[in-house]
Parts: C-alpha cells; sequence; structure tokens
C-alpha cells in the first residue's frame, strides 16, 4: 500500500510543480499560495509569506529553544537542511483552545520552545517519497514516525491515502524549499514525552503483562533513558553523530597486499548516550483464549509450569522481586535492553533495501539472537519468507518447514505494529509489540531451539550498537549520507567526500565490550559491497586489546568461532583466549595472522574442485579440525535484485572464513569471556569482526548429521 501511495503522489507532486494546482479533499486544502512553486523560498520566507501561518511564525519568532541566542525563526532562514511540520492557524487555536487559551501570546516562552522544536527536524530534508520504515528526531530529541493508511472519504464515497507523522495529520506533503522541506499539519505534531513503561500501563489490553512487571518491580528497571555520565574529556574529543564533521576520523580499513585499493569508513562518536528497552507484550484477550489465563495468580500457576522443570532450586523462591522469582523470570524474559523496531530485530529490512536478497531464504531463515533481562537467557528472532512471512521469535526451521535436521517448532509471532494504527507503541525510551502468544526461556527453547549453531552479528552484541541515537538511528544499520542504503564502499578519507556513516564507541560505552585506551572501536555502515556478512562488521584498530561478555547459552559443552575476512595487509595478528575470568582467560592455540587468504592459511579448496559430497564433507572435517571453517553458503556479497544460486557465496570465497577459537563448557549460570589481542606493534593493523558462532557439541561433533552448510 505504501509504495502505490508514493507512486501516486510522486505523479501528483510532479503535476503539481508544473502548473501548481492540485486536487484534495476540500476540508484538508492548505489554499493554493501554499503549493510548490519554481522560485523556491527559505522555510522562514515559506511560512511568513502565507497568512494561515501568523500564529505559527509568532511561535516561531518567540522559542530559541536551549541556545538562547538564535531565534527559531531565523534559523529556518538560513542554509542547512530542515524538515518542517508547520501548523495552520486552525491547528494552533485548536491547541490554545484545549488549554483554555485565547491567543498565541499567552504562551509562555517555554510553550514556544516545546511547540516549535516538536515541529522541527534539524540535519536532514525527510519526504514523504523517502524511505519511511524508520523513526526520525525532532529537535527535542523525541521520536516520529510516519504512517501512511488508507481511509474513508465521505465526499469522495471512497477510500483515499492519508499521511500522518505521528498523530498529526498531514494535510500537504513535500513541499520544497531551498534549506529543506515543509509538510502541512492540521493539529500539532505530538511527540510523546514518557517513557514506554507508562505507554504500557495505559493500555487496557494487557492489564496482566501491566500487573506481572508491577509486582516483579521490573517496571522499575524501565524508567530510565540516558546516561548522565556519558561526556568528553575535551570539546575536541566529541564528535556529533548526526554531523560528521571531523574528518580525523575517517577511517583507513582492508587495505590489499600490494598497498593498494582500501576503503574509508568516516566515524563519528554520539554526542549522548540512552538505553532503549523492547518489551512483548501478549495481550488479555490471547492469554485467555489459548492458555485460560484470567488472572495474575493464573499468571504465576503458568509462570511455575514453565520455569519449575527448568529451575527446580528455585521452587521456594516467592519473593517476586527476586530474579530467580518465577514470575519474575517469566515477565523479565519479555523483555530486552535495545531498540527492536519490527524490522530491525532480524536483517529484514521491510523490504526497503535489497539485503534480503543476499540471503538463500529458501534454504535459511533470516535471524539474530539477543540477550533479555532475565538473567543468562537469550532469545532467538526470525523472519521467514514463504507463507509463514513475519516476525517470530524462538522459531526454528526454514520458511514453513523443518530444517535439514528435521526440526520445526512454529514459534510466536510479532503482530505487525502497522495493523494497530491507534496504538502508540513508541515511547522516549523504547516501545513494545504484541506477540501471539507466551515465550518463555523453557525446556523447548533452550533444548530444541537453542541445540542448532547460533549465529550471532557483531552489530548485536552489544545493546549499544542498538539504541538510538539523537538522529533517530541505531549504530547498527545507519543510513549513509542522504539517507542512503547499503551504498558502495568510498576511498575517501575526507569526510565531506565520504557517505559512509560509522558510529564509533568509547571505551566503557559499550555493554558487553571491554577495551584499552589504545582500542579504536566503530560499528560499520551497512554496505552490500563488503565482504561481511548482512554487509556490516565491527572495526577495532590500533594495537587493540578487545574482552568481549559472550552470550549466554544452557548447561552444555560449545564451540566459539568467529566471521571474518582474510588477505589484506593491515589485517594483523591476534591472539584469542577464552574462560569464566575476564582477568585470567586460557590462550587458545597460537596467534591467527590474518594477512594471508584461506590456501595459505589452511590449503582451502573450492567445493567445485573437491567434487563429490563426501570429498567436501571429508574435507570439511579435516580443517575443521586443525581449527577452520569456509564461510557460510546462506549468503552472497553485491547488489541484487533476488537471490542467484550461480552467484559465489561466502562458501566460495577464500577470504571469507571462520576461525575455530575454542570450546568451553557452560554451566548456564555463569558468563563467559572472549579476548582478542593484537600481538603486531602497530597502531596501523585493524580487525574486522563480522560474527560469532556459538555451536553446540551434539551440531558440531554429531556422527549422524553433519553441521549444516548454511
Amino acid at each position: 500500500m505504501k509504495q502505490i501511495k508514493f507512486n501516486l503522489w510522486a505523479v501528483a507532486l510532479f503535476f503539481l510543480s508544473v502548473v501548481q494546482v492540485s486536487v484534495v479533499s476540500c476540508s484538508d486544502d492548505p489554499g493554493v499560495e501554499n503549493y510548490y512553486t519554481a522560485v523556491r523560498e527559505y522555510a522562514s520566507d515559506y511560512l511568513q509569506n502565507r497568512e494561515q501561518f501568523s500564529e505559527y511564525v509568532q511561535i516561531l519568532q518567540k522559542a530559541t529553544g536551549e541556545r538562547g541566542d538564535l531565534r527559531l525563526v531565523d534559523m529556518l532562514g538560513t542554509y542547512g537542511a530542515y524538515t518542517v511540520f508547520a501548523p495552520t492557524n486552525d491547528a494552533i487555536d485548536k491547541y490554545l483552545r484545549s488549554r483554555g487559551l485565547s491567543s498565541v501570546e499567552e504562551l509562555s516562552k517555554e510553550d514556544c520552545d516545546t511547540i516549535a522544536l516538536n515541529s522541527i527536524i534539524d540535519g536532514k530534508a525527510y519526504f514523504t517519497t523517502d524511505d519511511c520504515n524508520d523513526m526520525i528526531s525532532n529537535m527535542l530529541e523525541r521520536k516520529l514516525r510516519w504512517k501512511f493508511l488508507l481511509e474513508w472519504d465521505a465526499a469522495a464515497q471512497d477510500s483515499v491515502p492519508v499521511t500522518y507523522i505521528n498523530t498529526a495529520h498531514v494535510s500537504h506533503e513535500n513541499d520544497s524549499v531551498s534549506n529543506g522541506v515543509v509538510h502541512i499539519v492540521n493539529e500539532l505534531v505530538d511527540s510523546y514525552n514518557g517513557f514506554v513503561a507508562s505507554l504500557i500501563q495505559g493500555d487496557s489490553t494487557c492489564l496482566l503483562y501491566t500487573a506481572a512487571l508491577e509486582v516483579t518491580h521490573m517496571i522499575d528497571s524501565l524508567n530510565i533513558d540516558q546516561d548522565l555520565d556519558y561526556g568528553w574529556a575535551t570539546s575536541q574529543d566529541r564528535i556529533d553523530s548526526c554531523t560528521w564533521t571531523n574528518d580525523k576520523l575517517c577511517i583507513p580499513t582492508a587495505k590489499d597486499l600490494n598497498g593498494g585499493g582500501g576503503e574509508y569508513d568516516n566515524v563519528a562518536y554520539p554526542e549522548k548516550r540512552y538505553f532503549n528497552f523492547t518489551i512483548f507484550v501478549c495481550p488479555d484477550s490471547i492469554l485467555k483464549a489459548k492458555y485460560g489465563i484470567e488472572t495474575i495468580d493464573d499468571l504465576r500457576a503458568k509462570a511455575r509450569e514453565l520455569y519449575e522443570p527448568v529451575y527446580p532450586e528455585d521452587a521456594d523462591v516467592t519473593d517476586e522481586t527476586d530474579r530467580r522469582n518465577y514470575l519474575n523470570r517469566f515477565i523479565s524474559y519479555h523483555i530486552l535492553n535495545r531498540n527492536g523496531a519490527y524490522y530491525k530485530l532480524t536483517p529484514y529490512d521491510g523490504g526497503s533495501g535489497n539485503l534480503q536478497y543476499n540471503f538463500n531464504r529458501r534454504k535459511y531463515d533470516m535471524n539474530d539472537w539477543y540477550e533479555t533481562l532475565m538473567p543468562y537467557s537469550l532469545m532467538k528472532f526470525s523472519f521467514p519468507s514463504g507463507s509463514q512471512s513475519g516476525l517470530y521469535i524462538n522459531r526454528r526451521g526454514v520458511q514453513s518447514r523443518a530444517d535439514e535436521r528435521g526440526v520445526f517448532v512454529p514459534g510466536t509471532k510479532v503482530m505487525d505494529p502497522s495493523r494497530f494504527p491507534d496504538t502508540k507503541f513508541d515511547g522516549t525510551n523504547g516501545l513494545y509489540h504484541y506477540i501471539d502468544g507466551i515465550v518463555a526461556y523453557d525446556k523447548e527453547m533452550q533444548e530444541v531451539v537453542m541445540n542448532d549453531c547460533m549465529r550471532m552479528d557483531g552489530t548485536t552484541l552489544s545493546p549499544d550498537f542498538m539504541t538510538l541515537l539523537t538522529d533517530g538511528q541505531t549504530a547498527r544499520g545507519h543510513y549513509w549520507r542522504n539517507g542512503e542504503r547499503y551504498s558502495s564502499a568510498v576511498n575517501s578519507g575526507v569526510a565531506a567526500s565520504n557517505p559512509n556513516r560509522s558510529v564509533g564507541f568509547k571505551p566503557g560505552k559499550a555493554r558487553n565490550f571491554s577495551y584499552s585506551e589504545n582500542t579504536h572501536m566503530h560499528v560499520r555502515g551497512r554496505s552490500l559491497w563488503f565482504w561481511s556478512y548482512e554487509g556490516d562488521e565491527l572495526i577495532f584498530k590500533g594495537r587493540y586489546d578487545v574482552t568481549i561478555k559472550l552470550p549466554p547459552v544452557p548447561a552444555g559443552t560449545y564451540e566459539v568461532r568467529m566471521m571474518t575476512c582474510v588477505g589484506f595487509a593491515t589485517r594483523g595478528i591476534i591472539q584469542y583466549y577464552l574462560g569464566a575470568d575476564p582477568k585470567n582467560l586460557e590462550p587458545q592455540g597460537i596467534p591467527f595472522d590474518m594477512r594471508p587468504g584461506g590456501r595459505t592459511l589452511f590449503g582451502w579448496k573450492s567445493d567445485d574442485d573437491l567434487g563429490d559430497d563426501d570429498a567436501i564433507t571429508a574435507f570439511d572435517k579435516s580443517i575443521h579440525n586443525i581449527g577452520w571453517m569456509k564461510g557460510p553458503k546462506c549468503y552472497h556479497c553485491g547488489h541484487k535484485s533476488s537471490f542467484e544460486s550461480s552467484s559465489t557465496t561466502m562458501r566460495g570465497q577464500d577470504n571469507t572464513i571462520r576461525k575455530v577459537v575454542g570450546t568451553f563448557v557452560s554451566d548456564g549460570r555463569t558468563d563467559r569471556y572472549m579476548r582478542i589481542q593484537q600481538k603486531m606493534e602497530s597502531e596501523n593493523n585493524e580487525l574486522n569482526f563480522d560474527y560469532l558462532e556459538i555451536c553446540p557439541s551434539s551440531v558440531y561433533n554429531n556422527e549422524y548429521f553433519a553441521e549444516p552448510l548454511w
């Protein structure tokens, strides 16, 4: 529906620019004087030259925001890039009446600051013809989201496309001005100024989950949003993540063995650090229909049913604020400590980009794994294609069938929030989703779903990589300049010439990671041409020394592997360590020289050269025994419009390989750590950390089933 809407409006706007005529519903007609004109004005001129914005202009003249030295109406008359959601006089009057006021003069300066900053986005012109799946941040750093609906028009006696920004109806879209774009709204833009927990508490459809959050006091854990201690030693150390103007941090990566080629990542650091949460809520109606649960006591009984078989030693823990209590485990397992927008929890991007076509989705469901607020627990998210397409929790299989080992677990479906246009799911520190059933870290999850090779992208290993920045995006999957997605790498060390947008993290400010002051780390902007899974990776640079808390897994023996791209002169030599004490980890094997390719490292051979399946299996076993694996067969690089079976996958490239780090034994209740230390005396070597695999011995050491190649 959105694509149809964009096509219709793109055509309409083209004709508007030529003839300056429009056909809209009578009640929403902003007047011919507001349509796009050939001689562009600045945003401030646009507003001041039209009488129907006179009250909004009064507000802008009074407002200065935090700086206090520049009226916002003057700011909109300067060079830059702005998106303005301009309320008409009727919209302002409606707001004034709701507050019992009769004129703009009765508004305080603080009122005007709030109204004005809510209505302006600084730094980018957002058109409705752009990719609009993501949230955007206004000048109050509140999150806004487009909604595109079909609504019944009584005058036209038909359904017509309607646009909203949050709850404000956009009556006229995409008027270009010299320094951005103006959209006309018939009410003030509403940017919700409360935490996600308050939204859930106000949702009458999920009273039981609200009660569970309250009696366990887990709701208290959701009432934070910002790291108040975050800061820099000097102003020179801080680079605003919304501007990328400091060219000292164009980081060179991936130089060829002959010294040529290479890429530069344009890296900036966030100016503020936020905390986000995502909560999955099963509505009361589903709890009753599926499980017969109607009271909080029924929910307590269900929690005991799920968790007593897994944690029998905690049967007598009655304090519901204790993290071992069954109800506490139940509700905390429904919470992630990151921003989990519907199309951000897996590599599937909602069809707004081509990343899905880099996967063979007939053989492999796009998925990711995340730690939850229940101690020592993981949650899996999948987005299968085919008849059961959608976002699922704790699902195992491929499309609608069993996987190669004969296992199918349907999982719990996350409901697409677009199905509920009247529900506000986004708070200032996160969001929540409806789900069509209970999710649990129960026996089925631990013994069936997780009895598989768990592939965890490096860009998911810290919640801070998936927390909204001041520009309304996350480090993982951050857009390139001008809203581009998945652009090609750039061999330019000048920030102004480099559209790459990669986000750096200073030591101590990326959870699950600790590293020395000599270590640089950034989440790389996503490009489909990179030799990296999902088109992104972590980059460590310098004399790096990094310790990573591994994702938790159930009791058992596991093998740890790291996916990386070798064969570049700048890669360096690293030593791995594993263990339970981060200050006393055990070295794993000899140092790994990442500069040669796979043929030199372990005698890499292609499947075509090996011949039949038996020869391929034998070769895989032989290299696994000495600590190596080929890359996955499910993914290939490049910009595609469909998965091309003839293209070379990561398994078919000798530079995209997996290094077997070592093994560890988990008790399911103790953290494990991996350390990666650079052994070369150089500031210029880098490690491209692509993804981790944590694989149970029942998979990699199974005498009946070879580990799948995907």
